[in-house]
């Protein structure tokens, strides 16, 4: 049974590695990063590590068993990704992006934080119901008001969810507006479940909702709504 978003500690391998040493346990076979563009082995950072409470691995085990016959898909997540500059630049022409090459440490903000001690997640999409589900679990470096999760952490991870809905939905977009409201504290090192879904499409437009709800279902902590842009005008 899950448990309840109750306040209680961070779980162990989120604050200690092995044999006591202060550094977060690595996730086996993880490479040393080389550079933004020529990174040898992509690692899949969606994965469980011993980090994740027993209620992540629960509500993981449970959407894996989803995808078994096809409804749902787990979407991967990797620290480095490939910038979209040419979509941006389209619509953005005096836009001027940094290029991989000149800052081959830039990584993708929810996954450069170490693990255990940040943003724990994995998200699964639903193509015909056009749904995104993010597990999420918040760590000790997110913490905003004593014992809470920051709100501009779940705000980044609502946003998130928010993209990977609408990037699905209709190929690369961006963010024009996030309007959200915060029901209830999230506690620290506890993990809440990020329900988002493609409301209507309007052009090159794009509204997308979301709610964040404990891992029981009965309590709400925030809910937002968004409007994102498509920037491949292949997809309008």
């Amino acid at each position: 049974m899950l448990r309840s978003g109750a306040l209680r500690l961070c779980p162990p391998g989120a604050l200690r590695g092995p044999r006591g040493s202060a550094s977060p346990p690595a996730r086996e076979s993880r490479p040393p990063p080389r550079s933004f563009a020529s990174e040898a082995i992509r690692v899949d950072l969606s994965l469980p590590n011993p980090s994740w409470s027993k209620d992540m691995r629960l509500l993981f085990d449970q959407f894996m068993k989803k995808t078994e016959d096809g409804s749902w898909k787990r979407l991967p997540s990797y620290k480095y990704v490939s910038p979209q500059s040419t979509e941006v630049k389209t619509f953005f022409p005096d836009a001027k992006p940094v290029k991989g090459a000149d800052m081959p440490q830039a990584q993708l903000f929810p996954r450069s934080l170490e693990e255990g001690r940040g943003f724990e997640y994995a998200m699964f999409h639903n193509h015909v119901e056009n749904r995104t589900v993010c597990i999420f679990q918040g760590g000790p470096y997110l913490q905003g008001a004593s014992g809470f999760l920051h709100g501009g952490a779940i705000a980044t991870m609502m946003d998130s969810t928010l993209g990977a809905c609408a990037l699905r939905a209709g190929g690369v977009a961006m963010t024009a507006n996030l309007n959200i409201n915060f029901r209830r504290p999230i506690p620290l090192c506890s993990v809440v479940v990020i329900n988002s879904q493609l409301d209507k499409v309007e052009g090159r437009k794009l509204f997308v909702s979301c709610n964040v709800q404990s891992v029981d279902g009965k309590t709400l902590h925030s809910e937002a709504t968004s409007l994102f842009v498509k920037l491949n005008p292949k997809k309008v």
